[in-house]
């Protein structure tokens, strides 16, 4: 599954910041923290694993998530470059609005320089 499609779901992002939060948590710890089945977060963490969102170990019995840090430096990296692109538009914006205002002042400046 694509990460973005993973991310999507509000439950499965409240997991990623849990576990963030704590560097690693358990199935069962992060069962724990939500009002819905164990199954369900078996799902979520499931969807999260294929997107390769977190990394899973087995100790004894338990399963322990953590974050994945590549796949999260790899969407940081995408979230920066968006935010490059949108941050060079407003400044283009700006430009162009700062030439409009020039050019207004300078109408006023010849409308009032005439007799």
């Amino acid at each position: 599954m694509d990460e973005f499609a993973a991310l999507a779901d509000p439950t499965r992002r409240q997991i990623l910041e849990k576990i963030a939060n704590r560097g690693q948590l358990s199935a069962t710890e992060i069962s724990d923290q939500f009002a819905i089945s164990p199954q369900a977060i078996s799902q979520h963490l499931k969807v999260l694993l294929e997107a390769e969102l977190v990394l899973v170990e087995r100790r004894a019995q338990q399963r322990i998530y953590r974050i994945n840090p590549t796949t999260m430096q790899t969407l940081s990296i995408w979230a920066s470059q968006i935010v490059q692109l949108w941050e060079r538009r407003f400044n283009a914006l700006d430009e162009l609005l700062e030439e409009d205002k020039k050019k207004e002042v300078q109408k006023e400046k010849q409308k009032g320089a005439k007799p």
